[in-house]
């Protein structure tokens, strides 16, 4: 999708998602059961929204990997004439502003021996601020995550990154040398197959069945996947609509029906399939980035960073508010007030560093 145009329908979605991740953070951190808002909705439900966070960031696999194969043919004509060095100067111009701006801010943090921002590995012995920082810029956090678990607050959120800019490396490549639509589906549909078998063979951890490229890269596939294919289907706009709430209605039953704990091997693939479906169907429906957006579709907006900073309001929350002295209602208040100051923090992230970075490196390599 160019700067300057957005599908509002996938702002929503990824709205969804990061809300979803966010609630799934805050619970882990404050357990919202006997608070106000479990008493109202009842603990099953509202422990059925926030359990799954997981599942929300397969979502974001899956729209990532259509974004990405939808604007390389929007940009290139088609797959077979893309440009490798500036795809990957365009990822980098969207990717590592934010990324070294976290780190900055972690790393004073750290350093001014605030605990949660140092790290603090859960086993395997110390690991070096400096290794996790390599990590985040080299994109292996989710296998040092495998050696020493959830090892920096703020930073092991980048496994997920991690999972993504590796098989982008791979995307340029697998185009050039492939060519053939064909072929490419041929070659994602292969690794859509490993997906649950990987997740089958590799249950020993969270860390090796949820967070490694092999388990994750199916999600992306099937954002690939459905980008190409969705070139080809012709719908009614009716029979269109009473598909996507037939399929959103049944992502959602299956997202609040069942544990990713015990539904992880194919469950990740159900909820991708669910989703490319729905990008499918959603169509490429357009508009202006200056029309006003609802709250949800600006958290999709700003999910990129949502996602990269929440856990530096989190984390500040929890040095303030320790979770173990923080009892009842004063956790819905707290919920609010972190919602609101992650909105926040994104908010000035992005229109007045990440976006006029990625508009300005964008056009000096377009220039280039």
């Amino acid at each position: 999708m160019s700067v300057g145009l957005r599908n509002p329908a996938i702002d929503l979605l990824r709205g969804i998602s990061i809300v979803l991740v966010l609630l799934h953070h805050f619970n882990i951190a404050y357990r919202l059961q006997d608070t106000a808002l479990s008493r109202v909705l009842g603990w099953n439900t509202v422990h059925a929204i926030v359990r799954n966070g997981n599942y929300a960031v397969t979502i974001f696999f899956v729209v990532s990997g259509f974004l990405i194969t939808s604007n390389a043919e929007r940009r290139w004509g088609q797959l077979a004439s893309i440009g490798a060095s500036t795809f990957y100067r365009f990822r980098a111009a969207r990717i590592m502003p934010c990324i070294l701006l976290l780190l900055v801010i972690v790393n004073i943090l750290a350093t001014s021996r605030i605990t949660i921002f140092q790290n603090q590995p859960e086993f395997g012995g110390p690991v070096p601020l400096w290794v996790v920082d390599l990590a985040s810029l080299t994109f292996w956090m989710n296998v040092l995550m495998s050696h020493s678990g959830w090892l920096n607050y703020v930073l092991c959120v980048q496994w997920s990154l991690s999972v993504e800019e590796v098989f982008y490396l791979s995307f340029p490549i697998l185009c050039l040398l492939l060519r053939r639509d064909r072929l490419l589906l041929l070659a994602w549909s292969v690794v859509i197959v490993i997906g649950p078998i990987w997740r089958a063979t590799h249950q020993a951890t969270e860390y090796t069945e949820l967070n490694s490229y092999l388990s994750c890269f199916d999600g992306i596939a099937f954002g690939c996947c459905a980008a190409v294919l969705g070139r080809h289907v012709r719908l009614p706009a009716r029979t269109r609509t009473m598909l996507q709430i037939l399929v959103a209605g049944a992502m959602a039953w299956f997202y609040l029906s069942w544990s990713i704990q015990t539904t992880a091997i194919y469950g990740v693939t159900l909820m991708a399939l669910g989703t490319a479906i729905l990008l499918i169907l959603l169509g490429g429906v357009v508009s202006s980035r200056r029309t006003r957006p609802s709250l949800l579709r600006f958290c999709g907006r700003l999910s990129y960073e949502l996602y990269l900073f929440h856990l530096v309001i989190l984390g500040s929350l929890r040095t303030i508010w320790p979770p173990d002295d923080t009892q009842g209602d004063i956790r819905v208040l707290l919920l609010v007030a972190y919602l609101l100051l992650s909105i926040g923090l994104a908010t000035v992230v992005g229109r007045y560093y990440s976006e006029p970075l990625n508009r300005r490196f964008r056009g000096a390599f377009a220039a280039a």
